[in-house]
């Protein structure tokens, strides 16, 4: 029989993550001390490493999260433009 599926929480992940980043114990014994894979181990390290700068340097992370957001909204307006222009051109040219 398989085994249930397991969710973690946010704080359970931090702790293993960070266990692994002070290397004072190997990935394999870290994982065998809380049940779970290595390789997930590695994973929640290399989220941690990616995303810590997003901890200190949130503003930076929300601007471009806002220029992004400004982008898309003008794609949103061109392909809005686009539709309406197309949708009334084939109106007129199509037969009754």
């Amino acid at each position: 029989m398989r085994k249930p599926r397991r969710n973690h929480s946010a704080a359970f992940k931090a702790r293993v993550a960070l266990e692994a980043i002070r290397g004072e114990k190997t990935v394999a014994e870290i994982a065998a001390h809380h049940e779970v894979h290595p390789n997930q181990v590695t994973s929640w390290r290399a989220q941690l490493l990616e995303n810590a700068a997003a901890i200190f340097g949130g503003n930076a992370l929300a601007a471009d999260g806002r220029e992004r957001i400004r982008e898309l909204h003008e794609k949103i307006g061109e392909l809005t433009v686009e539709r309406d222009f197309l949708g009334r051109g084939a109106r007129e040219s199509s037969p009754a």
